[in-house]
């Protein structure tokens, strides 16, 4: 059995490449950028009027000059004016280019207008006010956004400013989740007595999509010919496999010993953790050289794509805190992007044995800048709906001690956007 360090290492050693690929860019939201993003020309792209006003001359203005015949009016969207008697000025509408010979908008609320001449009624403006000069934000050439940024709203809209119409980005893996047992049934079927409806899968699917990862998912009964069949095709066809469940000593837990059968690379089997201490994580695809496994990028090309197998134990709570610790970091190193740990402060006394890493439910609170978590009583492993109070989990280390005092500060993983 391996430490939750031990376990974390080798599957960030395992990461993979799924390579890029080019989609429209309003599908781009919640993707990983594989490419820079550049100004094709200043921005702004000329020297744009911010007010609704008149353009005038500045030095006039200082030579106590008030009135200003109007000679044209600037909208936006019109090719640049000229103001042919420095003396006169501009009507100007905002977002307009600023016409030739004009250096300082006034904005109509500080001007009288009466017929063809704006009176100016304020005593003091600045030489260049109210412009949004040429390239005062970025200039020509300058990268607006880098590569491995995770697309949001806003750098859609600086994509459709540069005209990205399509946008590289990091191609996603295409996933199995896999449910096990004879005790599951449907969603929308009524279970017997005996059974329960399967709901990791679900759990599975939607933490998933959180990552914008679509998945299928399967179901197979605890029948290992058939077990061993489905996952044969599905090591051929998928880059990750997710399993719920027959990880762990049960007479019918034959994952591990089909896996093996299948030649999956086994890299670890058992977590010293709770929840989720049967946890299995492997490989296939790779060649084996005196049980290290090759993944050099030369020889891609001669063998057949790896595919990662996450088979975490079938108790739901042990499902959902082992895909945050293992299967989100092993995702986010996989397409470039850094995972920041989260920490936050115990607000109770806790005492926790055995000598395991512990991954403890807890209710987060906010003050003063400071995240506080209260540890929530949860009644095992199996209690699906405790999931429901809590906001994530507090990472305990494996230690000899048994007392974890209020004011201590852990690893969080959340799951409520704190």
């Amino acid at each position: 059995m391996i430490t939750v360090e031990e376990a974390k290492h080798i599957v960030l050693e395992n990461t993979q490449d799924f390579g890029i690929e080019e989609i429209p860019f309003l599908e781009a939201v919640g993707r990983v950028l594989k490419e820079d993003i550049v100004a094709d020309r200043d921005f702004p792209p000329f020297n744009r009027v911010a007010m609704d006003g008149i353009a005038i001359n500045h030095r006039f203005f200082e030579h106590g000059v008030r009135d200003f015949k109007i000679e044209g009016i600037q909208a936006a969207g019109s090719p640049q004016q000229t103001l042919d008697n420095a003396a006169n000025c501009y009507e100007v509408m905002t977002g307009a280019v600023l016409p030739n010979n004009t250096d300082t908008v006034i904005r109509y609320e500080d001007v009288d207008i009466n017929t063809l001449v704006a009176t100016i009624t304020i005593d003091e403006i600045k030489e260049g006010q109210n412009i949004h000069t040429q390239g005062s934000d970025k200039s020509e050439g300058t990268i607006l956004i880098k590569k491995n940024t995770i697309i949001s709203a806003a750098e859609i809209g600086v994509l459709a400013t540069v005209g990205k119409a399509t946008v590289k980005v990091a191609k996603q893996p295409k996933v199995m989740i896999v449910s096990t047992g004879d005790e599951l049934v449907d969603v929308n079927e009524y279970p017997l007595d005996h059974q329960i409806r399967r709901s990791n899968v679900y759990t599975l699917v939607s933490l998933l999509n959180d990552l914008k990862i679509p998945a299928d998912t399967a179901h197979i009964t605890d029948e290992k010919q058939i077990l061993k069949e489905k996952i044969e095709s599905y090591l051929k066809e998928y880059n990750v496999l997710l399993f719920s469940g027959a990880v762990s000593k049960g007479k019918f837990d034959f994952l591990p010993e089909v896996l093996d059968e299948l030649s999956v690379e086994k890299l670890f089997h058992r977590v010293s953790q709770r929840p989720g201490k049967p946890f299995w994580f492997g490989i296939s695809g790779a060649l084996s050289i005196n049980d290290t496994v090759i993944t050099d990028k030369r020889l891609e090309n001669k063998y057949q794509k790896n595919t990662i197998v996450f088979a975490f134990p079938g108790n739901p709570v042990s499902t959902f805190v082992n895909c945050l610790v293992y299967f989100y970091p092993w995702y986010k190193k996989s397409i470039s992007v850094s995972s920041e740990e989260k920490t936050a402060t115990l607000a109770k006394d806790i005492t926790f044995k055995p000598n395991l890493s512990c991954f403890l439910q807890v209710k987060l609170t906010s003050e003063n800048g400071q995240v506080y978590a209260t540890p929530i009583q949860g009644n095992g492993s199996g209690d699906l709906a405790s999931l429901v109070e809590v906001d994530g989990f507090i990472e305990l280390p494996k230690t000899e001690e048994i007392e974890f005092k209020k004011g201590s500060v852990f690893p969080i993983l959340t799951y409520r956007g704190f």
